[in-house]
Protein backbone atom coordinates (compact mmCIF):
# COMPACT_ATOMS: atom_id res chain seq x y z
CA UNK A 1 0.00 0.00 0.00
CA UNK A 2 2.53 2.58 0.66
CA UNK A 3 4.54 1.97 -2.34
CA UNK A 4 1.60 2.25 -4.40
CA UNK A 5 0.68 5.72 -2.60
CA UNK A 6 3.77 6.53 -3.33
CA UNK A 7 3.88 5.89 -6.69
CA UNK A 8 0.47 7.90 -7.42
CA UNK A 9 2.18 10.67 -5.18
CA UNK A 10 4.78 10.88 -8.04
CA UNK A 11 2.81 10.71 -10.71
CA UNK A 12 0.38 13.71 -9.59
CA UNK A 13 3.86 15.34 -9.27
CA UNK A 14 4.77 14.47 -12.68
CA UNK A 15 1.12 15.14 -13.95
CA UNK A 16 1.04 18.53 -12.39
CA UNK A 17 5.04 19.98 -13.51
CA UNK A 18 3.58 19.00 -16.96
CA UNK A 19 0.72 21.50 -16.50
CA UNK A 20 3.41 23.70 -14.90
CA UNK A 21 5.32 23.61 -18.07
CA UNK A 22 2.78 24.22 -20.47
CA UNK A 23 1.08 26.49 -18.87
CA UNK A 24 4.36 28.49 -18.92
CA UNK A 25 5.05 28.89 -22.25
CA UNK A 26 1.57 29.77 -23.11
CA UNK A 27 1.93 32.14 -20.60
CA UNK A 28 5.17 33.65 -22.00
CA UNK A 29 3.29 33.56 -25.42
CA UNK A 30 0.50 35.53 -23.94
CA UNK A 31 3.56 37.92 -23.05
CA UNK A 32 4.98 38.60 -26.19
CA UNK A 33 1.77 38.89 -27.65
CA UNK A 34 1.27 41.50 -25.10
CA UNK A 35 -1.94 39.62 -23.43
CA UNK A 36 -3.65 41.44 -20.58
CA UNK A 37 -3.06 39.32 -16.94
CA UNK A 38 -6.15 37.83 -17.39
CA UNK A 39 -5.42 36.84 -21.23
CA UNK A 40 -2.09 35.04 -19.77
CA UNK A 41 -3.80 33.62 -17.17
CA UNK A 42 -6.60 31.99 -19.55
CA UNK A 43 -4.00 31.24 -22.79
CA UNK A 44 -2.13 29.15 -19.71
CA UNK A 45 -4.87 27.59 -18.28
CA UNK A 46 -5.57 26.26 -22.17
CA UNK A 47 -2.32 25.16 -23.12
CA UNK A 48 -1.39 23.45 -19.27
CA UNK A 49 -4.75 21.46 -19.19
CA UNK A 50 -6.18 21.46 -22.97
CA UNK A 51 -4.68 18.12 -24.22
CA UNK A 52 -5.66 16.35 -20.62
CA UNK A 53 -9.07 18.02 -21.34
CA UNK A 54 -9.08 16.79 -24.53
CA UNK A 55 -7.95 13.33 -23.48
CA UNK A 56 -10.37 12.49 -21.03
CA UNK A 57 -13.83 13.79 -22.69
CA UNK A 58 -12.38 10.80 -25.44
CA UNK A 59 -12.86 8.21 -22.83
CA UNK A 60 -15.30 9.50 -21.33
CA UNK A 61 -14.92 10.66 -17.75
CA UNK A 62 -14.76 14.12 -16.09
CA UNK A 63 -11.29 15.79 -16.92
CA UNK A 64 -8.95 15.77 -14.18
CA UNK A 65 -8.89 19.74 -14.93
CA UNK A 66 -12.34 20.06 -13.08
CA UNK A 67 -12.44 17.37 -10.75
CA UNK A 68 -9.23 18.28 -9.05
CA UNK A 69 -8.86 21.99 -8.06
CA UNK A 70 -4.80 21.18 -7.36
CA UNK A 71 -4.62 21.05 -11.14
CA UNK A 72 -5.92 24.69 -11.53
CA UNK A 73 -2.74 25.75 -9.60
CA UNK A 74 0.19 25.35 -12.23
CA UNK A 75 -1.32 28.07 -14.51
CA UNK A 76 -1.79 30.43 -11.99
CA UNK A 77 1.61 30.09 -10.67
CA UNK A 78 2.92 29.88 -14.16
CA UNK A 79 1.19 33.31 -14.79
CA UNK A 80 2.43 34.89 -11.59
CA UNK A 81 6.37 33.46 -12.40
CA UNK A 82 6.11 35.75 -15.86
CA UNK A 83 4.19 38.51 -14.28
CA UNK A 84 6.83 39.22 -11.76
CA UNK A 85 10.37 37.53 -13.22
CA UNK A 86 9.33 37.82 -17.28
CA UNK A 87 12.37 39.70 -17.89
CA UNK A 88 14.60 36.54 -16.09
CA UNK A 89 12.83 33.90 -17.66
CA UNK A 90 13.55 35.28 -21.43
CA UNK A 91 16.97 35.51 -20.22
CA UNK A 92 17.33 31.77 -19.86
CA UNK A 93 17.56 30.94 -23.55
CA UNK A 94 14.52 30.19 -26.16
CA UNK A 95 12.51 29.12 -22.76
CA UNK A 96 9.19 28.92 -24.72
CA UNK A 97 10.72 25.75 -26.45
CA UNK A 98 12.03 24.14 -23.90
CA UNK A 99 9.23 24.51 -21.13
CA UNK A 100 6.93 23.69 -24.25
CA UNK A 101 9.51 20.55 -24.57
CA UNK A 102 9.56 19.45 -21.24
CA UNK A 103 5.75 19.39 -20.82
CA UNK A 104 5.80 17.50 -23.81
CA UNK A 105 7.57 14.96 -22.55
CA UNK A 106 6.01 14.37 -19.43
CA UNK A 107 2.16 14.72 -20.99
CA UNK A 108 2.36 12.14 -23.79
CA UNK A 109 3.80 9.75 -21.23
CA UNK A 110 1.54 10.30 -18.64
CA UNK A 111 -1.72 11.02 -20.79
CA UNK A 112 -1.01 6.93 -22.41
CA UNK A 113 -0.61 5.40 -19.21
CA UNK A 114 -4.35 6.68 -18.09
CA UNK A 115 -5.99 5.68 -21.06
CA UNK A 116 -4.19 2.18 -20.40
CA UNK A 117 -5.65 2.54 -16.73
CA UNK A 118 -9.08 3.16 -17.86
CA UNK A 119 -9.00 0.04 -19.92
CA UNK A 120 -8.09 1.40 -23.56
CA UNK A 121 -6.58 -0.78 -26.15
CA UNK A 122 -2.34 -0.56 -26.43
CA UNK A 123 -2.99 1.37 -29.78
CA UNK A 124 -5.63 3.98 -28.90
CA UNK A 125 -3.74 4.53 -25.48
CA UNK A 126 -0.57 5.37 -27.48
CA UNK A 127 -2.92 7.53 -29.57
CA UNK A 128 -4.78 9.38 -26.14
CA UNK A 129 -0.85 10.09 -25.07
CA UNK A 130 0.42 11.97 -28.43
CA UNK A 131 -3.20 13.70 -28.26
CA UNK A 132 -2.66 15.13 -24.32
CA UNK A 133 1.24 15.76 -25.39
CA UNK A 134 0.27 18.35 -28.50
CA UNK A 135 -3.16 19.23 -27.67
CA UNK A 136 -2.45 22.23 -25.32
CA UNK A 137 0.07 23.38 -27.57
CA UNK A 138 -1.80 23.28 -30.38
CA UNK A 139 -4.72 25.06 -28.73
CA UNK A 140 -2.15 27.50 -27.58
CA UNK A 141 -1.21 28.62 -31.06
CA UNK A 142 -4.67 29.00 -32.46
CA UNK A 143 -5.95 30.86 -29.82
CA UNK A 144 -2.72 33.41 -29.91
CA UNK A 145 -2.86 32.95 -34.11
CA UNK A 146 0.33 32.13 -34.61
CA UNK A 147 0.78 28.99 -37.31
CA UNK A 148 0.58 25.89 -34.78
CA UNK A 149 4.26 24.45 -33.65
CA UNK A 150 2.77 21.51 -34.47
CA UNK A 151 2.65 21.63 -38.52
CA UNK A 152 6.38 23.43 -38.40
CA UNK A 153 8.35 21.74 -41.30
CA UNK A 154 11.58 23.09 -39.69
CA UNK A 155 11.53 20.55 -36.27
CA UNK A 156 10.18 17.53 -34.98
CA UNK A 157 7.35 17.54 -32.68
CA UNK A 158 4.73 15.07 -33.05
CA UNK A 159 7.20 12.38 -33.68
CA UNK A 160 8.79 12.66 -30.19
CA UNK A 161 5.39 12.50 -28.60
CA UNK A 162 4.73 9.30 -30.87
CA UNK A 163 8.00 8.12 -29.67
CA UNK A 164 7.56 8.75 -26.08
CA UNK A 165 3.44 7.52 -25.96
CA UNK A 166 4.46 3.97 -27.87
CA UNK A 167 7.31 3.51 -25.29
CA UNK A 168 5.51 3.64 -22.42
CA UNK A 169 2.59 1.63 -23.79
CA UNK A 170 5.34 -0.53 -24.79
CA UNK A 171 6.63 -0.99 -21.62
CA UNK A 172 3.26 -1.53 -19.91
CA UNK A 173 2.29 -4.60 -22.54
CA UNK A 174 5.27 -6.28 -21.32
CA UNK A 175 4.62 -5.65 -17.64
CA UNK A 176 7.86 -3.05 -16.78
CA UNK A 177 5.25 -0.07 -16.55
CA UNK A 178 6.19 1.71 -13.86
CA UNK A 179 6.33 5.61 -12.48
CA UNK A 180 10.32 5.69 -12.53
CA UNK A 181 9.73 4.31 -16.66
CA UNK A 182 7.35 7.27 -17.23
CA UNK A 183 10.37 9.62 -15.88
CA UNK A 184 12.63 8.02 -18.43
CA UNK A 185 10.73 8.26 -21.05
CA UNK A 186 9.69 11.80 -20.64
CA UNK A 187 13.29 12.62 -20.35
CA UNK A 188 14.43 10.87 -23.73
CA UNK A 189 11.43 12.89 -25.20
CA UNK A 190 12.48 15.73 -23.97
CA UNK A 191 16.33 15.45 -25.25
CA UNK A 192 15.06 14.27 -28.68
CA UNK A 193 13.09 17.16 -29.01
CA UNK A 194 15.85 19.66 -27.72
CA UNK A 195 18.07 18.16 -30.16
CA UNK A 196 16.19 18.51 -32.75
CA UNK A 197 15.62 21.99 -32.55
CA UNK A 198 19.93 22.17 -31.79
CA UNK A 199 20.66 20.20 -34.79
CA UNK A 200 17.10 20.64 -37.15
CA UNK A 201 15.92 17.31 -37.56
CA UNK A 202 12.51 17.91 -39.96
CA UNK A 203 10.61 15.02 -41.11
CA UNK A 204 10.10 13.78 -44.57
CA UNK A 205 7.82 16.14 -46.23
CA UNK A 206 4.37 14.90 -47.22
CA UNK A 207 5.76 14.60 -51.25
CA UNK A 208 8.77 13.60 -52.28
CA UNK A 209 10.64 16.11 -53.90
CA UNK A 210 13.43 15.92 -56.66
CA UNK A 211 16.92 16.99 -56.37
CA UNK A 212 17.21 20.35 -57.61
CA UNK A 213 19.54 19.13 -60.92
Amino acid sequence: MGHAAEGGSVALALDLLGVFFFALSGSLLAARRQFDLVGSLLLASLTGLGGGVIRDLVLGVTPIAFSSPVYLAPPLLATLVVFFLHARVERLGKPLLVFDAAGLGLFCTTGAIKALDLGMNPVAAAVLGVTTGVGGGLLRDVVANRDPQLFDTRDLYAIPAMLGAGLVTLAWVLGWSSVWVTLAVAMLVFLLRILSLRFRWVAPHAVLRPRAE
